[in-house]
């Protein structure tokens, strides 16, 4: 058993393998150290590894490093290691030949977890390559950052959930069912539907909308689709508030998504109990395509019976999961 080790690496992403790496080391350790090596150009952000390492593990010291010096650089590496640590090491744990000489220049002992892969086949680059198709050698946490999003918005009785429902079970992948009609369900439960909202009860619907959906793209199966997000609920306090709300605006701008999908008003209107905005419906539709276009995010419109609405989604779906873009 050692008192001190060090795990370092880019961890670009967090894979199976570093955790199975993280995880041996952390088991021969009083204390471990992970040092998270980063860039300001690479593209997933050392927030958001370091975040997934600290959840994965919690147990051990994560520490974040810019990564300033040459890969071969092994004494700068090793006298960097010493000054973040305030001391020596007494292990190092790697799956890398580098090990030996990082760990000398120390003083420390090296420890060599699975060389060969055998446990953990997998790599960051042939994860980052193509995601998608490696989301089962990654955590929970980096799914939630890899699966793409597309979200089904418009105006009342448009057939949004049933063409979310319709989405998921193509896919074979979860959804995300709209919570302000929850909300409403339970405000209106006496049967009397009326305006009398408050600011703060959009802000509550939007925050609880995208915790939904961010612990829902944690198991998404590629693609997570939503009915309804929180940009959506925004449009909804203007709808009842005759006002914009800068807190719900400012929730819905830091959420991305790969598609929007804006379902066509021209069906007819269903009355089920909770709706109330036949007469603004073709408003709301209105204002959602000048919403969708000043987001200057990537949208489609989908018309027609369901079948056909299914069939022109899934086709903007499936472009979008050739790519790797995110709004």
């Amino acid at each position: 058993m050692f008192r001190t080790g060090v795990v370092i690496g880019k961890f670009y992403p967090p894979h199976l393998g570093h955790h199975f790496l993280i995880e041996s080391a952390s088991l021969q350790c009083d204390l471990l150290f992970v040092l998270v090596c980063w860039k300001p150009e690479q593209t997933i952000p050392a927030d958001t590894r370091i975040a997934c390492i600290r959840e994965v593990h919690p147990e051990v010291r994560v520490i974040s490093v810019e990564d300033i010096l040459a890969d071969d650089d092994t004494p700068g590496w090793a006298a960097y290691t010493v000054q973040l640590l305030g001391s020596a090491p007494d292990a190092v744990f790697t799956s890398e030949d580098y090990g030996d000489g990082y760990a000398r220049a120390m003083g420390a002992k090296h420890v060599m977890i699975d060389r060969q892969r055998l446990s953990y086949p997998c790599s960051g680059t042939m994860i980052r390559n193509d995601p998608l198709a490696y989301l089962e050698w990654v955590s929970p946490c980096m799914r939630e950052f890899y699966v793409k999003r597309v979200c089904i918005v418009g105006a009342e009785s448009t057939g949004k959930t049933t063409l979310a429902q319709s989405l998921a079970e193509h896919y074979q992948t979860n959804w995300v069912s709209e919570y302000g009609r929850e909300y409403c369900a339970e405000k209106w439960k006496n049967g009397n539907i009326t305006d009398d909202w408050v600011s703060e009860e959009f802000v509550a619907i939007a925050t609880e909308q995208g915790r939904r959906e961010d612990q829902a793209s944690r198991s998404a199966n590629k693609v997570l689709i939503c009915d309804t997000d929180p940009f959506a609920t925004s449009i909804w306090h203007e709808r009842y508030m005759n006002s914009r709300s800068i807190e719900v605006e400012t929730i819905a701008n830091k959420r991305r998504y790969d598609l929007y999908i804006l379902t066509g008003d021209e069906i007819p209107f269903v009355q089920d109990g909770l709706r109330d905005g036949e007469h603004i419906r073709h408003w709301m539709h209105g204002r959602f395509i000048k919403a969708l276009t000043e987001k200057n995010c990537p949208w489609v419109l989908v018309s027609g019976d369901l079948a056909g609405r299914i069939s022109q989604a899934v086709r903007y779906i499936d472009d979008i999961l050739k790519t790797s873009h995110h709004c």
